[in-house]
């Protein structure tokens, strides 16, 4: 049974994101702080050492429009104070005269700054090499330094390292804030909230990150809807190493909030030897589905208890389900992009498919190639397979019934389908493409799988012959919408979802 937090004035009970001000002039600050206000931010943190100037705090505190956490880190714990730590801490207890709401004082100075008036006590913990084994033993030590609210800041090397950092804040007899940093930590600073931290910390801007993996106040409003989530929400989100700059938590949130469901996507970083224990967590995290993405559609298998025929196929798996009977696979690739195709082609689901009998050529020998290469197969298609690696392309092309062809001659074969599986294309590098524009006839069909951006360079060379285009926007929102189905039961509002991800990807420019 978890005990319940004592709740501290100024602090709400929804989710609040307390938003991080590092700027070296006064006036930027407070420009920067009543901005936030005016965009609904209730708490700031206001960073002295990262100004350059005289500290003038009376001027950065007078008519505040919110509550604000005074903090002037020193170097060794990530912040800018290069002064004499006795001007550090005569700042600290400057501000508390003066009545700030918060003040933030490390665990080694906490005993050296009483408590006076009203302000209230951060006291926190800061390791920028990792997340130590002893986070509930750091935490009591914190707790006696009569803190109001605890915080720990440490560095996730581990997917698990989240894991521990929200169950022991959840845990935790008194307010506490715990996150991890770094790009495997994202997950703890939007989760806080479901994990009950009374506030999740952000930066004004995304890129200007006053610690490693902080999100911006707008991506965790916009994007994850941070205001919204509780310990009923449920987790669905993607695995992958590198995540990259992916979309897919753009897109899924904003069908999330437009369906009404207490639901939000997340990235998790997750390294190939972390995935089984990752895999173990899944459960007390929340976690009801996943979007699987390089390099785990293939060993994800490992741990499925269940498949969907095409799973067995193609050997891969990019969905998959956590429920009452077991961990479930299903692969949404392989039938949004014979969907795309048949829709260019003829009629999707017709008998027999309008594919049956075309010469396709498949550029790339990846996850999504094996997909479209299992759909064509299945539909009687005459497959052509090309990839840079000819060995490669030699084995997947004959494990489904097709003929490899060398990279070089890629453009000598005669197909009436082309569907790009390689990045080639993709952003930055916008000027490349996979295929010569004039080797492309006007009754082909082009279907790339780049979705960004959605108008690629071979895109562009196939519509200007007059080809048939298919845009990998198209197969991502189709691939998603089967995904928010098998996630949620519910029809995915595709209106939206297309939208919202064009919006993202922006009008391409060619050099």
């Amino acid at each position: 049974m978890l005990q319940t937090k004592t709740l501290i004035p100024c602090l709400c009970l929804d989710p609040m994101i307390c938003v991080s001000i590092g700027r070296s002039r006064h006036k930027h600050i407070i420009a920067e702080h009543r901005h936030l206000v005016d965009q609904g931010a209730k708490l700031v943190e206001i960073r002295l050492d990262y100004i350059s100037s005289r500290i003038n705090l009376s001027r950065l505190l007078r008519d505040r429009p919110c509550p604000v956490i005074i903090t002037c880190r020193r170097e060794k714990d990530g912040g800018k104070f290069t002064d004499s730590e006795e001007r550090r801490l005569t700042l600290l207890r400057s501000a508390i005269a003066e009545g700030v709401e918060y003040v933030d004082l490390e665990m080694d100075i906490a005993g050296q700054i009483p408590r006076y008036g009203k302000t209230k006590r951060v006291i926190s913990y800061h390791n920028f090499r990792t997340t130590p084994d002893n986070l509930r033993e750091i935490y009591h030590q914190l707790r006696a330094l009569d803190a109001d609210i605890v915080k720990l800041s440490t560095m996730a090397n581990h997917p698990h390292d989240n894991l521990r950092m929200l169950e022991m804040m959840q845990e935790s007899e008194s307010p506490t804030v715990g996150m991890c940093m770094g790009e495997m930590g994202t997950p703890s600073r939007i989760l806080a909230g479901k994990f009950d931290a009374p506030f999740t910390y952000a930066t004004f801007h995304h890129e200007r990150t006053l610690a490693p993996g902080q999100l911006s106040f707008q991506q965790m409003n916009e994007i994850y809807f941070y205001n919204q989530i509780n310990r009923d929400t449920d987790v669905y989100g993607l695995i992958a190493d590198p995540i990259g700059h992916n979309l897919s938590p753009l897109v899924f949130n904003a069908a999330f909030r437009a369906a009404g469901i207490n639901a939000v996507y997340v990235p998790f970083r997750v390294p190939s030897e972390a995935l089984q224990l990752f895999i173990e967590d899944v459960p007390r995290l929340g976690v009801k589905g996943l979007s699987i993405l390089i390099p785990h559609k293939e060993t994800i298998a490992n741990f499925l208890s269940k498949v969907d025929p095409a799973v067995k196929g193609i050997a891969a798996a990019n969905t998959v389900l956590f429920t009452g009977a077991g961990v479930v696979g299903y692969n949404t690739d392989y039938k949004a992009a014979m969907d795309c195709l048949e829709h260019a082609t003829g009629q999707i689901g017709a008998q027999p498919s309008p594919l049956k009998g075309r010469r396709v050529l498949v550029l790339g020998a990846g996850g999504v190639a094996r997909a479209v290469l299992y759909g064509l197969e299945r539909r009687g298609a005459i497959i052509f397979l090309s990839s840079r690696t000819f060995e490669r392309a030699s084995g997947l092309a004959s494990e489904f019934g097709g003929r490899a062809v060398d990279w070089e001659e890629r453009q000598r074969v005669r197909a009436s389908v082309l569907v790009n599986c390689t990045p080639v294309g993709m952003h930055p590098n916008v000027d490349e493409s996979p295929f010569q524009r004039q080797m492309l006839k006007q009754s082909m069909v082009v279907l790339d799988t780049v979705y960004n951006p959605e108008t690629t360079l071979l895109i562009k060379d196939a519509r200007s012959q007059g080809c048939t285009t298919v845009t990998g926007v198209e197969m991502f929102v189709r691939q998603a919408n089967l995904q928010f189905f098998l996630f949620t039961g519910k029809e995915a509002p595709t209106n939206l979802m297309r939208e919202t991800l064009k919006r993202a990807i922006g009008p391409v420019k060619y050099g």
